[in-house]
């Protein structure tokens, strides 16, 4: 890739709820323009880790540096130049697209919204439902709202958690093909949750699988394919998730 600037650098991260560990000392590092996939079975510690990048759960040890800076300390001046999208979360329900989509761009300071929001329904075919309030839309046009909205600020990191949810396949194969384009065009970083595994071996240039509150493996898609000998991604997800198949010896942080 043209960037090789570290946009996130987690160390020796850790989270403990009245005492029970839900993440454990996890290491990972996210370039510009790359696309990091974090996987896991549920209870793996996903969500908690995302959650920790975002700054809405303190972690109990460990470090998070976001663009430089560190995201205990510097949380609201960072989260501008990040941002988040995912179909679980609801937007105002009562208000339209375009107002939804309005106020985050004030939200975030951009510098000319209205022509932001025209850029971003011409891409995201949200026309039609501009004057449609969001709790009345599919589950599909929720997802590309959610996106638009992820969007707004250009951030230069994106943390998408199930992006193609509830998309038929062909708008899916469509959106994975933008967010490709828009990265190429940005050098967005993107950390991408998701349990659609040829979506993870179509976006992600690195794999970070947790199992347990640990990260238990690490590699591109093509190095986990071959190191368990496996024809896709899944096949390799179901062997680490049942604990089977596991190599003879445990992958740390690729040195960077």
């Amino acid at each position: 890739m043209s960037e090789s600037v570290e946009a996130i650098r987690v160390q020796a991260l850790s989270k403990s709820f009245n005492g029970t560990p839900a993440v454990k000392d996890v290491n990972f590092s996210l370039h510009r323009g790359e696309t990091l996939a974090l996987l896991g079975a549920n209870g793996a510690g996903k969500t908690t880790t995302i959650s920790m990048l975002l700054g809405l759960l303190l972690p109990t040890s460990g470090s998070i540096t976001v663009l430089g800076g560190d995201m205990l300390r510097h949380r609201y001046r960072l989260l501008q130049r990040m941002n988040f999208s995912s179909p679980y979360v609801d937007l105002p329900r009562r208000l339209s697209v375009r107002q939804n989509l309005m106020f985050f761009a004030r939200l975030y300071g951009c510098p000319d919204p209205k022509a932001r929001l025209e850029e971003l329904a011409h891409d995201l075919d949200l026309g039609p439902l501009w004057r449609k309030p969001t709790g009345k839309l599919s589950s599909g046009q929720k997802t590309r709202v959610s996106l638009a909205k992820a969007l707004i600020n250009a951030p230069e990191i994106l943390l998408l958690d199930e992006p193609t949810a509830s998309l038929d396949p062909d708008t899916a194969d469509w959106l994975r093909g933008y967010l490709q384009d828009y990265q190429r065009r940005s050098g967005t970083a993107i950390l991408l949750a998701s349990h659609n595994m040829s979506e993870v071996e179509r976006l992600a240039h690195q794999v970070r699988i947790m199992r347990a509150g640990e990260i238990v493996e690490t590699g591109t898609p093509r190095e986990l394919l071959d190191r368990h000998g496996r024809g896709n991604l899944e096949q390799v997800f179901l062997d680490i998730a049942r604990n089977q198949r596991q190599p003879d010896r445990a992958y740390g942080e690729a040195a960077s």
